[in-house]
């Protein structure tokens, strides 16, 4: 079996981010930022960990600060120069020509379709999918982990993550095969089951590396869940003719699209940060304590 190296990787940041209004009304909520960086560049660096050579933005309109974060800027840089600050922070951003593409997902039609908008510029390789509400925290990346599990089983692989069996109505949820380590062999993907049928307690965070047949499957525009395009749908079709896993996260993740999410990653982060750690800590103890 040949199996194809994993060099791209769709990002699908097209949505409105209505959660978190008024916040995000100018503003792309990918852009949000969980300390010091916005939540997009936290999935893009652990693409670009992973070995992923271009990055392939699906936005909307509205989105041009998440353009701009990604390229170079003159006015900034050169002010930084002259007062002889190091460029190191606004340079690592920094991508190399042609990466990142941008394509435009004109309507919000699903996740399915967001991705299927990446088709041209995805070609025929297998390629990731990274959801930037999902600030998934560990070493290595987890991306880097599922390539480096991809290379051994090839197919397709979703993330999955054990949640406690109360919460598995809220996610997709693996109907698992045979185990080794922390591969599970997925017979299913079951969307939101009710409470008590839950088939394992194996959510699926937001990554994906996906064979490119699932693009001529999100060609006929099906319609699933809320009227959406949804990628679970198309997957479940490459179940049983090609390999499929689920590879299992060691490290934390936080849901960034929902408020108390996005907090628990500041404060998460804010404390495990060396300069400012001690601080967070003792301020968030006194809080407590009051």
């Amino acid at each position: 079996m040949t199996i194809k190296p994993v060099r791209k990787a769709v990002f699908p940041v097209a949505g409105l981010g209505t959660r978190f209004l008024p916040a995000t009304k100018a503003m792309p909520k990918e852009m949000l930022t969980v300390l010091d960086k916005p939540l997009i560049q936290y999935a893009v660096e652990e693409a670009l960990e992973a070995g992923i050579e271009q990055v392939i933005f699906v936005t909307s309109r509205n989105k041009s600060a998440l353009e701009d974060h990604f390229d170079v800027s003159y006015e900034l840089e050169a002010t930084m120069r002259a007062r002889g600050k190091s460029l190191a922070v606004v340079e690592s951003i920094r991508m190399k020509p042609g990466s990142p593409v941008y394509v435009r997902q004109q309507e919000p039609l699903g996740l399915g379709h967001a991705v299927w908008c990446a088709r041209d510029i995805v070609g025929h390789e297998p390629f990731a999918v990274l959801l930037p509400d999902e600030l998934m925290a560990g070493t290595p990346g987890f991306m880097k982990q599922m390539v480096e599990a991809y290379q051994t089983v090839g197919g397709n692989i979703v993330g999955a993550l054990e949640v406690a069996p109360s919460e598995t109505h809220k996610y997709g949820i693996i109907s698992p095969g045979k185990v080794d380590g922390r591969l599970t062999e997925v017979k299913a993907l079951v969307e939101k089951p009710a409470q008590g049928t839950a088939p394992s307690n194996l959510m699926i965070p937001g990554r994906y590396i996906l064979q490119p047949e699932v693009m001529r499957i999100l060609e006929s525009q099906e319609t699933g869940a809320g009227g959406e395009i949804q990628l679970t749908d198309a997957m479940l079709q490459l179940i049983g003719k090609q390999p499929f896993h689920g590879f299992t996260f060691a490290g934390e993740r936080y849901d960034c699209g929902d408020k108390a999410g996005f907090i628990q990653a500041n404060l998460a982060m804010a404390l495990a940060h060396e300069d400012i750690g001690p601080n967070v800590r003792a301020f968030a103890t006194e809080l407590l304590a009051r």
